[in-house]
């Protein structure tokens, strides 16, 4: 049994930043083509170059995807894209498509190559074909149990690599055809409008123009709204079932989503690595996860087959106990002050909460503010606004302030 690798979302370069200082060994991420984000951020040529520099002077990986699935008018710039990110350092692709796979072997050959979740791997006779073409990691299918990824690593010797937290698609592991057909979007191509939130009734072809309800409440029904994946209780059933590598899904999500719930993992595998036989999730660690936009939580496939309870009938919101409203820039320890950015609106005399990246909290009341020209301020209202306050000395750059809510 291997300590597993910790691997995070990156959808923009601050996130990758944010991945890798609270503690993912790894980030994945999409360029500015043949990812399935096209509505991240993403990142261009260079901006790959300086998170991968980054990364590898922290001792850890950059995987980047290329798992569209491409129509000829995309294949002619693959080659020099491809090239292009072999170039830029990045350690490995996320691939989906076989013809995708099979440039990949021909035009970087060096370039490790792992199957992409969208390819829908379920069993161990797909994951060994794919080992045969050369994959050095096998993204599994969500639609998994614990011991069917057991008997998929009794089989093969490739790594795998498995979703433990953060959103649920509705189709197969992400492969949906309903935002093409509703919005002319095509999730298989990076464009998903997310349709499976909608709220829906229900019609009848011998009665036009009438919709009847299928509502739980006055708000309607959202039939394909599934429960968020957390998988934080189940470490070290996916240690003893040789997972090489444990994923968070969340390229779209926020800055503070990804720091959090990153520090909250790292801090568990690190609790369950020193024993796994004695391992239960601290509460502390709950209630972090609960501080992050999320859905209420599901075990997914993990333990068997999902059910009702696995989907949320009454609404598309999210929840969340905590707010992000700032973001540490630099403390001055001469002066006892910290430079913040704003993230929502924050005023003088709140009582607050700081995570660091070493993943210390702490409370924290917001005093003596003051703008960039030193002027008093009682409140931080505009968006990405500079201010400096009274500080902590445990205050590291890339800590997050958060604002508890009761």
């Amino acid at each position: 049994m291997n300590k597993p690798e910790l691997l995070a979302p990156a959808g923009s370069l601050e996130k990758g930043r944010m991945a890798l200082l609270y503690g993912a060994d790894a980030i994945y991420l999409g360029g500015r083509a043949f990812g399935l984000r096209a509505f991240a951020a993403n990142f261009s040529l260079e901006e790959i170059r300086e998170i991968t520099a980054f990364a590898h002077s922290l001792g850890k990986k950059v995987y980047v995807t290329v798992n569209i699935f491409p129509h000829n008018s995309d294949l002619p710039p693959l080659p020099d894209y491809l090239r292009d990110l072999e170039a830029s350092g990045v350690d490995a692709l996320l691939v989906s498509d076989l013809g995708v796979w099979m440039t990949a072997r021909k035009v970087v050959p060096g370039l490790g190559l792992h199957v992409s979740t969208q390819a829908n791997v379920t069993n161990w006779a797909t994951a060994k074909a794919w080992e045969d073409l050369g994959a050095e990691r096998v993204v599994l299918a969500r639609e998994l149990s614990f011991q069917e990824i057991r008997e998929i690593r009794e089989k093969i010797t490739a790594d795998l690599e498995v979703f433990v937290h953060g959103a649920m698609c509705i189709s197969y592991s992400g492969r949906c055809l309903l935002s093409n057909y509703f919005t002319g979007r095509d999730s298989n191509r990076g464009a998903c409008a997310q349709v499976c939130r909608w709220e829906f009734g229900l019609t009848e072809k011998n009665r036009p123009g009438e919709v009847f309800s299928m509502a739980e409440d006055e708000r309607g029904t959202y039939i394909m709204n599934s429960k968020d994946l957390c998988l934080i209780d189940y470490l070290p059933q996916l240690m003893e079932a040789g997972v090489t590598s444990l994923k968070i899904e969340g390229r779209m999500k926020s800055v503070h989503y990804v720091a959090t719930v990153v520090s909250a993992y790292r801090k568990a595998i690190d609790l369950c690595w020193e024993d796994p036989e004695h391992f239960t999730v601290p509460e502390s660690l709950r209630q972090e996860l609960k501080k992050v936009s999320h859905r209420p939580y599901t075990t997914g496939f993990a333990l068997g087959k999902t059910g009702p309870e696995d989907q949320v009938y009454t609404t598309s919101s999210y929840e969340q106990s905590a707010d992000f409203v700032a973001l540490v820039k630099d403390f001055d320890p001469a002066g006892g002050r910290v430079t913040l950015e704003q993230r929502n609106h924050v005023k003088a005399g709140e009582v607050l909460e700081v995570l660091t990246p070493g993943g210390e909290i702490f409370p924290w009341t917001l005093e003596d503010m003051k703008d960039g020209e030193g002027n008093p301020l009682t409140a931080a209202p505009h968006a990405q606004m500079v201010f400096t306050a009274k500080g902590d000395g445990r205050m590291a750059p890339f800590s997050l302030v958060r604002r508890l809510k009761k």
